[in-house]
């Protein structure tokens, strides 16, 4: 990505040298790197995700390792694994912290574990350790039918939680978040808070990508005791003041927010700990992700306006020759 604009046309393919780990990473010949709405809020040039210009995306990767920098033990040159990557990962050749690097159990392509650091990992954790979900909870997620959304309605049931509902911003999407394992599938307009209650009455967990323009439904929807969990921005503009103390206090709502990227510069020993256990998931079949392909890195530009454009469904990898 050259400069930052709104559609695809500063996004490129160029040959560039192969990078080479530095101690305590490891380089990987990609097999196949998902692809994310965090690359398109890097691509608009919203704050914090490009450190600098031309922009290399990519945050998760599947393939073997290529190369050991130096102090690196525990991973072996022809490994499969998959990993996150700081960028760079839409490439043939890509470097990760060797710290969040997990070897690839037998069984699962690479095209599916692609999606495991980013989007696998985001929807566990965010019910596990940020909202820490009990028996029986009932659960809302906005922007149900995109790749988080899938992966949360599958986890849900094998965390041991109750009924899920998804909420989507077109009506045309209703039928992928139903295929997506939802249970209800709501279209996101005026008449959602009454739609919810009239479905499941208040919910217990709400996770919510959307910043804050729906917090005030959240509220309106959460049962005594729900937790909040803030995981997304994509508007990309300056998120609206957060509800006033004594609203959370009365509800008696807890309100979180989590970023994926962030644990995993902060605290990759947790990002990695997730990494393992959603590919172990894989492995055993206690998740069967699907995945689109979209075809090669030429593919990709216009894979990420389909996103910027709210056209989307599910999640997508793309393999890398």
């Amino acid at each position: 990505m050259t400069e930052p604009h709104q559609g695809p046309e500063r996004t490129e393919v160029r040959e560039v040298p192969d990078p080479r780990p530095g101690e305590g990473q490891v380089s990987i010949d990609v097999g196949h790197a998902g692809l994310n709405f965090i690359d398109v809020m890097a691509r608009r040039g919203d704050p914090g995700y490009a450190a600098e210009w031309p922009y290399r995306p990519g945050l998760e990767v599947a393939g073997t390792v290529r190369e050991l920098g130096a102090g690196v033990d525990g991973l072996a040159v022809g490994q499969p694994v998959a990993g996150f990557t700081r960028g760079g990962g839409l490439a043939e050749v890509a470097v990760a912290d060797a710290r969040l690097v997990a070897p690839l159990p037998a069984g699962v392509s690479t095209a599916v574990a692609a999606a495991a650091p980013l989007m696998l990992c985001t929807a566990l954790l965010l019910l596990t350790d940020v909202t820490r979900l009990q028996p029986g909870e009932k659960v809302l997620m906005h922007s149900a039918s995109g790749g988080v959304g899938g992966a949360v309605a599958q986890l849900v049931p094998v965390l041991g939680g109750g009924v899920r509902v998804g909420t989507v911003g077109l009506a045309s999407k209703l039928d992928d978040a139903a295929a997506a394992g939802w249970d209800v599938a709501l279209v996101r307009d005026e008449h959602l808070v009454a739609a919810v209650r009239s479905a499941v009455g208040a919910v217990d967990v709400i996770l919510d990508p959307s910043g804050t323009s729906m917090i005030d439904v959240d509220l309106e929807v959460a049962a005594p005791g729900a937790r909040i969990a803030l995981f997304g921005n994509p508007g990309g503009g300056r998120p609206a003041p957060l509800p006033p103390l004594g609203r959370l206090i009365g509800g008696n709502v807890a309100l979180a927010g989590f970023s994926m990227s962030g644990l995993a510069a902060a605290a990759p020993h947790r990002a990695a700990s997730a990494l393992r256990r959603v590919l172990d998931l894989l492995a055993d079949r206690t998740l069967d992700l699907a995945v689109t392909e979209v075809g090669g890195l030429e593919r990709v530009a216009a894979t990420h306006q389909l996103l910027a454009d709210g056209r989307g469904a599910g999640k997508y990898v793309t393999a890398v020759p």
